[in-house]
């Protein structure tokens, strides 16, 4: 350290010498509440918790498909690197007004609290952006590995299914998502550039997708999975900001009231998740939605003015609707039959009559809005011809559900269709979930 040299000042304590003896300091260990060593003291808290924050290493955290990759670990070191940096400026500060406080007076010994706290807080917030990504890597040193490192290729086969059927091309956004673990019932994610509480309002630098246990446990569920990284799409591709205007102008078009428009609006981002999710895997994405809003049937009509994601009595119809319209009329069927049997016209009450009003014609035209208008941002595409889920990918699931009974390598089936896979093979019942679970897994290990 710079200003005051920790080792010496130790030896110093014990010598009558150095920044602890300036007025004669005593035993540390029989007065340690003295000023002299108070003040000592909070300097060599201040360098070890600034020298502490150490950044990761490569292979820290294993090696191979399921450890973090070197972007990962560059760009967060970057980010601690820059914590650091703020907090050796109040650790400076501090260190020298301690070697000088002798002299200092009342004044000064009320400037090295402020100091002291303003410290503490530069280290809170390295520390927390340390712990954050310590917890979140040191997941892939556990059991949880293998299941971590198939979401994150789930993750990443979403974004090239995007980028690569782009109209004209862009650049691949980098590093990519990363999942890990957290308890809670739902799954969430924080997109890349959005400034986050736990990084202590640090800019997130990669997108994070947190799954909970028992989604992992129950990979038939990960329709989260396309879901959540919809959002980061849908942000890194510029559509944030584009897609509320987009639905306004949509419902002009249909000649449907402004009202509702803004409703849609304020829905936008989960909408867009959906739909981008239900395009990634096809049919099973519908039947993964419903598991996860089909609750009490005042909880799934309950009406919320400032809710961002769709009435869930209405969210499951805006899906199957889109069904239809990529030509899976046949499920789309059996969805909204079951769906309706759940949820009959009594349980609708809930929702405004203005909302329900021209409801087939608002999912149009959010449809129409969202999937199948051109965008620059697309290349002069729309969503539904970046990304197309054919009745010919619905065979090769099946082929692959048949497999995942066996345990027999899936092949070259894109990842993300492997939540469909599981899906059907737990429909069929002819193998126990747990041989579903386990077989989900060693498919995407040999990915």
């Amino acid at each position: 350290m710079a200003f005051l040299d920790l080792d010496a000042a130790a030896a110093g304590m014990a010598t009558g010498a150095g920044a602890g003896a300036v007025t004669g300091t005593p035993d540390p260990a029989g007065g340690a509440s003295a000023l002299p060593y108070f003040a000592w003291r909070t300097a060599v808290n201040a360098d070890r918790y600034v020298s502490g924050m150490r950044p990761f290493r490569e292979g820290e955290f294993g090696r191979g498909p399921n450890a973090p990759d070197r972007s990962h670990l560059k760009t967060v070191n970057a980010l601690i690197d820059a914590a650091r940096r703020r907090q050796q400026v109040e650790e400076r500060g501090l260190a020298l007004h301690a070697r000088d406080l002798a002299g200092a007076g009342d004044k000064g010994r009320a400037t090295l609290l402020n100091l002291k706290e303003r410290s503490e807080t530069r280290a809170r917030e390295t520390e927390q952006i340390w712990e954050f990504y310590l917890n979140v890597f040191g997941q892939r040193t556990g059991s949880f590995a293998p299941w971590l490192g198939a979401l994150d290729r789930i993750a990443l086969d979403c974004y090239q299914a995007v980028y690569m059927g782009l109209g004209k091309a862009r650049s691949i956004p980098s590093p990519s998502p990363l999942t890990y673990m957290e308890t809670g019932f739902g799954p969430a994610t924080f997109r890349r550039g959005v400034r986050l509480s736990k990084l202590g309002q640090q800019l997130n630098p990669f997108p994070l997708v947190k799954v909970p246990y028992h989604r992992l446990l129950n990979p038939w569920s990960l329709g989260a999975v396309p879901h959540e990284v919809s959002h980061n799409l849908q942000s890194d591709l510029g559509l944030w900001d584009l897609m509320p205007r987009r639905i306004a102008e949509s419902f002009a078009a249909h000649r449907l009231p402004a009202r509702n428009a803004e409703v849609w609006q304020r829905w936008h981002k989960e909408t867009y998740a959906d739909l981008s999710g239900l395009l990634l895997i096809g049919p099973a994405y519908v039947g993964a939605l419903m598991d996860v809003v089909g609750r009490s049937r005042a909880s799934t009509a309950a009406w919320n003015d400032e809710a961002v994601h769709p009435t869930p009595i209405i969210r499951v119809p805006l899906n199957i609707r889109l069904l239809e319209r990529i030509g899976f009329a046949g499920d789309a069927a059996a969805f909204r039959r079951a769906w309706d049997a759940l949820y009959p016209a009594s349980a609708w009450k809930p929702v405004p009559q203005w909302v329900w009003a021209r409801l087939p014609e608002q999912i149009d035209a959010v449809l129409d809005a969202i999937c199948f208008e051109s965008f620059d941002e697309y290349g002069d595409k729309a969503l539904a011809d970046v990304i197309r889920f054919e009745p010919k990918h619905a065979e090769l699931v099946r082929e692959a559900a048949e497999r995942l009974q066996t345990g027999t390598d899936t092949g070259i089936l894109p990842e993300r269709f492997l939540i469909a896979a599981a899906r059907q093979a737990l429909a069929w019942a002819r193998v126990s979930p747990a041989t579903i679970h386990r077989n989900f897994y060693d498919a995407l290990g040999r990915c």
